[in-house]
């Protein structure tokens, strides 16, 4: 019985990030190609909290319900979204999340180090896949070339000192929260 309740409690709090994953999705600050969003501290606090297995999971659920049709990404949803050039972040935040909790899981109390480490790393994926997608799909696809510059500029430099705020908030909501979250699991 108590295996059950783990279980059920596991799929609620599963489902309150991927809502949170939604809503920070539409809390944004636009900015030119990628507009900056609270997504990215939402995957990241999914993997610091439920580790990298369930935050990946969390996110893959927020891609899925996003992909058949729900209007829950920065700019709607449907099966077409995968040829939106930034569809190459909300792939980088499962990644991201599954990195992010696998770094910040290894010991059962990890430091305030460890758990900006972790966080930094799953932003490194984040950024890895958004980018690369990006590039990817405005050269070879849409047929709207840009450039290594305007690239890193535009969908990095922009964006990122954001993000790495949100990492330090991250890691510090992780020092606090961890050893609730872990106590759950008993």
């Amino acid at each position: 019985m108590s295996r059950n309740n783990i279980k059920i409690a596991d799929i609620v709090i599963c489902g309150l990030f991927v809502a949170l994953i939604a809503i920070g999705a539409f809390i944004k600050v636009p900015v030119p190609y990628i507009p900056f969003t609270l997504q990215t501290l939402f995957t990241t606090l999914a993997g610091l909290f439920l580790g990298g297995k369930k935050g990946f999971i969390c996110v893959l659920v927020y891609m899925i319900l996003g992909l058949i049709g729900l209007p829950i990404f920065a700019s709607g949803g449907g099966p077409g979204y995968i040829f939106q050039p930034s569809f190459g972040y909300i792939i980088g935040f499962a990644f991201g999340s599954l990195l992010t909790g696998i770094i910040a899981h290894q010991k059962n109390n990890p430091s305030y180090v460890k758990l900006l480490i972790a966080c930094l790393s799953g932003l490194a994926i984040v950024y890895l896949f958004g980018m690369t997608y990006y590039y990817l799909i405005s050269n070879f696809y849409l047929g709207n070339g840009i450039g290594l510059w305007p690239l890193f500029l535009y969908c990095f430099l922009l964006v990122v000192p954001g993000d790495i705020v949100m990492c330090f908030f991250a890691a510090i909501l992780g020092k606090r929260l961890i050893p609730v979250f872990s106590k759950r699991k008993v």
